[in-house]
C-alpha cells in the first residue's frame, strides 16, 4: 500500500518552473530517497507534501484521501534549515515542542529524557541552544521531528554537519523506526547514504522525475549481466581466455588477502555458465559475485541520459521550426 501518492504535481514562481508533471508513490513503511541535484525541486516537492505551499496542478493523496491542512500532525518534518530559538534552553525548547505536538507533559517529559539519553546528550537539557554545535543542534531537532510518532517521517539532508560516528547513529535509529511502522522520505544528493537505508528512489533533474524505482533493482538494472571475479592466476590469460562470451573487462583492487580480481559485463549470447566454465580451465576461481552499480554510478549516467535527451528534444524542435 502506498501511504503518499502524488500525481502529476506542476509548480512555478514568478517565471520558474520549480516541479514539471511530478508524479511519485511512496509504499507503507519504507524509506524513500528523494534525490537530485541541488536547485532540482526536491524542497518545493516536501513544502506541497508538508502542505505548506499548493501545487499549480496535480494532486496528492496521503493514507488513501486527498491530502489536507489536517494531515500534517501524521508527518514529521526536518527541514535542511534547523529551526530553533537560539536562546532558549534545550529541554525547555524540546517540551515546548512536545506539547505542540499533543503530548501530555508527563508523556513528553518520559519521551525527551528517553531520546536525549539514546542520543548521550541528557547534559545539554538546560543549555541554551545557541551553545550547541551543529550536529548536536540536529540532534535536538531529529527527536522533535519524530518524538509524536507520526506514520510519516521527512528528512531533507538530515546528515548535513554531523561526523561519520553520529551519522551511523543516526542512520541506525531511522531504519529503526522505519522497522517499527514508519515511512521514511530522505532527501539527499549523498549517494552513499541513499545505498545504506533507501529502499526505493526518485531522482528529480531539472523540476522532472526522471527515475524512480527499486534501489536493488536499479542497481541491477544499470549494471545488469556485470560480474566480479577473484581468483589465484594471470589477470591477462583470463580475459584473453574469455574473450568473445565477455567484454568491458576491468582489473579490480586486490581483496584482504591480496587476490587478483577483474570485472567483466557478459556478452550477448552468453550466459554465466560459459563464464565459469571458461574460467575454471584458465585460474583458480575463489568467488563470483554479481557487481550492482553505485547508487552514485545511477546518478550521474540518468542525468547525463536526461541532458542528452533534453538537446536532442532541442534539436528536433529547431529543425521542425525551421
Amino acid at each position: 500500500m502506498d501511504i503518499l501518492q502524488v500525481e502529476n504535481v506542476s509548480k512555478s514562481y514568478s517565471s520558474h518552473l520549480a516541479l514539471d508533471d511530478v508524479s511519485i508513490n511512496v509504499p507503507e513503511g519504507k524509506v524513500y530517497g528523494l534525490l537530485g541535484p541541488n536547485g532540482a525541486g526536491k524542497t518545493t516537492l516536501i513544502r506541497i507534501i508538508n502542505h505548506i505551499t499548493a501545487p499549480d496542478k496535480g494532486h496528492v493523496s496521503f493514507n488513501g484521501h486527498t491530502l489536507s491542512a489536517a494531515d500534517v500532525t501524521s508527518i514529521g518534518y526536518l527541514p535542511e534549515e534547523r529551526g530553533l530559538y537560539k536562546k532558549m534552553k534545550v529541554g525547555e525548547q524540546a517540551m515546548f515542542f512536545a506539547r505542540l505536538k499533543g503530548l501530555s507533559r508527563s508523556d513528553a517529559a518520559r519521551e525527551l529524557r528517553e531520546w536525549f539519553g539514546k542520543f548521550g546528550i541528557l547534559s545539554w537539557w538546560d543549555k541554551r541552544v545557541e551553545e550547541l554545535s551543529k550536529g548536536m543542534a540536529q540532534k535536538v531537532q531529529f527527536i522533535i521531528t519524530v518524538l509524536h510518532r507520526p506514520k510519516l517521517l521527512i528528512f531533507d539532508e538530515p546528515f548535513s554537519g554531523f561526523d561519520p560516528i553520529n551519522a551511523t547513529l543516526l542512520k541506525k535509529e531511522i531504519l529503526g523506526l522505519r522497522d517499527n511502522g514508519a515511512t521514511v522520505i530522505f532527501s539527499t544528493h549523498n549517494m552513499a547514504s541513499v545505498e545504506e537505508i533507501c529502499d526505493n528512489i526518485t531522482l528529480i533533474n531539472k523540476s522532472r522525475n526522471i527515475l524512480s524505482g527499486n534501489v536493488d533493482e536499479l542497481r541491477r538494472q544499470y549494471f545488469g549481466d556485470r560480474y566480479d571475479i577473484t581468483f589465484s592466476g594471470d589477470p591477462a590469460a583470463l580475459m584473453t581466455a574469455l574473450n568473445g562470451v565477455a567484454d568491458s573487462f576491468r582489473i579490480l583492487e586486490p581483496d584482504q588477502r591480496q587476490r587478483t580480481g577483474i570485472s567483466l559485463h557478459i556478452s550477448p549470447g552468453a550466459s554465466l555458465r560459459d563464464i565459469i566454465t571458461i574460467a575454471n580451465d584458465t585460474v583458480e576461481i575463489s568467488s563470483i559475485r554479481e557487481s550492482l552499480a553505485s547508487m552514485n554510478d545511477i546518478f550521474i549516467r540518468a542525468v547525463s541520459n536526461d541532458a542528452a535527451d533534453a538537446t536532442a528534444s532541442s534539436i528536433q524542435c529547431q529543425e521542425y521550426q525551421s
